[in-house]
């Protein structure tokens, strides 16, 4: 090169060293801009073909791995001894993949499949066998299910020598929907099979005609918002219980929404609260967008420890006096597994540390609250300070691309720096956002199904009756047996014993009734 730069005549030298500079710098460019390139192109594919998991050859290194949670096994006694034994070969049990169980008081239809009467004598006596015995299979059947008519039969009365005393009649029990053809049962039915199931009122509609009952699409949504609107105080309680819980999940995801031309954009938020590390009760909250004033209104009453991702309204509430932010480390561990190019090696390094936090949260929520805190505090606390201070040096360092996903995962950990230890002194705080992320889940899936919500007034609606039927999936109750209970109940419940209708007390005083009935039974004198 510098053979070359004195071949050239001075007058023109400077400039072809300006050009050579500059060459070196479009190079230098491109590069940077085909590695961007690879890398999105990597990620895409991977997105479309490729595993969903998180997982990438980062080895645990067991060496680093030495905690003290139980003693050790006592040492196996010196010397070898040979034992042998012989045991019944025992039979083939049905693995987990193939296992059936079902409820021990299922009725039973007994089939008897018997020889023919010409079989059952001796081919060389002539003699009738005997019967000794009978070979018993059991086999799991079902009959679908049957429509029938109910008929509310209500007597009337007149006074024998009277006739303008008038008509004396038992009114029509409360309804949820006034003059509705449908009895409570169908319309908990319609609920489950779009918000547990997640078929859309034009299946639900199309599998009724194939039992013989026509029943249109728009009468179907018309009820559907009807009992969500019922249902809406029931609604308001479980929020409050939420805000009120000190101990929150929120996450959002979009929702399309029908509008003239092409669908619009609207979010469905879930506030999982109600206690304890897995609360019970998952919230829904439909809006039209995703402005942070939605969030904002919906907790400003609240007090206490927030997880969340990091999205910017999350920020501003981390702010907020009495509110302690948890951010997501699992976001975090999902731009480091993203960022494939820029540092190999310290990528592999921050997931595997990570990876250590959460084995060892998972041995912390083994334990009770104080033993979760004495673990976070002796074993993660100094992996999580480790962790920060090598991805704060990396960052100070630079030498990446501006633009590429490993700058992402290092800025987006250290934007959350102040925040990631939060979660070691509060003993039901959560190291992700998980619990929200599954609550999330349902109007994912139904999303696929039912492809978008109506109208503003059908999000509202759904998000009343996802909330009910997702708490009682939660707390494993069957959402179709409490609904059509509470259907029954609510419109002459009293108002202010509301909260005996919530999912979880239902289910105490279900328990409870049942219990209550056991000792009656046991009480009785034996014949």
């Amino acid at each position: 090169m510098v053979d070359f730069l004195h071949a050239i005549p001075v007058e023109i030298r400077g400039q072809v060293e300006a050009a050579l500079v500059e060459r070196d710098g479009e190079i230098k460019r491109l590069d940077d801009t085909i590695t961007l390139l690879k890398e999105q192109m990597s990620w895409l594919q991977r997105q479309l073909f490729g595993k969903k998991g998180e997982r990438v050859v980062a080895d645990l290194d067991q060496s680093q791995m030495t905690f003290d949670f139980a003693p050790p096994p006592a040492p196996a006694p010196a010397g070898k001894e040979t034992v042998t034994y012989e045991r019944e070969r025992r039979k083939r049990r049905a693995t987990g993949k193939d296992r059936i169980s079902y409820p021990d008081d299922l009725p039973v239809e007994r089939v008897v499949v018997d020889l023919p009467e010409d079989k059952k004598v001796d081919p060389e006596t002539g003699e009738p066998l005997v019967r000794v015995g009978e070979e018993v299979s059991r086999k799991l059947a079902v009959r679908p299910e049957a429509f029938f008519v109910k008929e509310i039969v209500r007597p009337k009365y007149a006074a024998r020598n009277r006739p303008l005393a008038g008509i004396a009649c038992e009114p029509m029990p409360d309804a949820v929907i006034p003059r509705c053809p449908v009895d409570e049962s169908v319309l908990a039915e319609v609920v489950v099979n779009k918000y547990a199931d997640h078929l859309p009122l034009c299946r639900i509609a199309e599998r009724y005609r194939r039992r013989g009952v026509e029943v249109s699409r728009q009468a179907l949504s018309k009820w559907v918002m009807a009992v969500g609107a019922e249902l809406s105080p029931l609604y308001g309680l479980m929020l409050g219980r939420v805000i009120a819980s000190g101990n929150i999940f929120v996450d959002e995801t979009p929702v399309k929404l029908l509008a003239k031309g092409e669908c619009e954009t609207a979010y469905a938020w879930v506030y999982v609260g109600g206690g304890g590390g897995d609360p019970p009760y998952r919230v829904y909250d439909f809006q039209t967008d995703r402005r942070h004033a939605h969030a904002l209104d919906m907790l400003k009453d609240f007090q206490g420890s927030l997880h969340s991702d990091r999205y910017g309204v999350y920020g501003k509430l981390a702010k907020k006096e009495g509110v302690v932010w948890h951010p997501c480390m699992s976001h975090a561990r999902r731009k480091f597994f993203e960022a494939e190019s820029g540092d190999p090696e310290l990528r592999a390094w921050a997931i595997r540390h990570i990876r250590y936090l959460f084995m060892l949260e998972r041995v912390a929520w083994a334990r009770g609250p104080d033993e979760r805190l004495r673990i976070r505090g002796k074993y993660e606390r100094p992996i999580l300070a480790r962790l920060t201070a090598r991805v704060k040096e990396r960052l100070e360092q630079g030498n990446y691309l501006p633009k590429s996903k490993f700058r992402g995962a290092l800025e987006y950990f250290m934007a959350a720096e102040a925040y990631w230890p939060n979660y070691l002194d509060h003993p039901d705080a959560r190291l992700d956002n998980n619990v929200a992320e599954r609550a999330e889940r349902p109007w994912a899936i139904g999303r696929k199904g039912w492809l978008f919500v109506g109208s503003e007034a059908a999000g509202k609606s759904a998000a009343t009756l996802f909330s009910l039927v997702q708490t009682c999936r939660n707390l494993s109750v069957n959402p179709r047996e409490y609904l059509e209970d509470i259907l029954r109940r609510i419109m002459s419940h009293p108002h202010r014993r509301l909260d005996e209708l919530l999912p979880d007390n239902w289910l105490a005083a279900r328990k409870a009734a049942l219990d209550a009935d056991v000792i009656d039974i046991v009480a009785q004198p034996l014949p």
